[in-house]
């Protein structure tokens, strides 16, 4: 797994202080923090740039706000962008008060979200 052990340990301490309802789980070449059996965010360095990327599952009402800032960039995984979802650059979140910002998003759009089809 391509990850930062170190970023994935700052996300559990702060999602610690917000809920203890989160689960890991490793997908997207990194480790993804679920809760209630839902994507909520995940951590992964990019293997083209080398460069770590905190992944947010936000909703398309936040997204339309939050791509707009420069340390934002669309996730396409896959290739094709996907709706309610974003990248934030290793800028963007290198100070705990940032971090703290994305993950809050991320809960707070948590209830209206989704479970993936097993």
């Amino acid at each position: 797994m391509a990850y930062n052990e170190e970023t994935a340990d700052r996300i559990r301490a702060i999602l610690s202080d917000l809920t203890n309802q989160v689960t890991e789980k490793k997908m997207f070449s990194g480790i993804c923090f679920m809760m209630d059996e839902k994507m909520c965010c995940a951590t992964h360095t990019d293997k083209k740039t080398n460069e770590e990327l905190l992944l947010c599952r936000i909703g398309e009402a936040a997204y339309e706000t939050a791509i707009e800032r420069d340390e934002c960039i669309p996730m396409a995984f896959t290739g094709k962008p996907m709706k309610g979802y974003l990248y934030v650059l290793e800028s963007g979140f290198r100070q705990d008060a940032d971090l703290t910002y994305w993950l809050k998003l991320c809960l707070d759009f948590n209830p209206q979200a989704r479970k993936s089809k097993k």
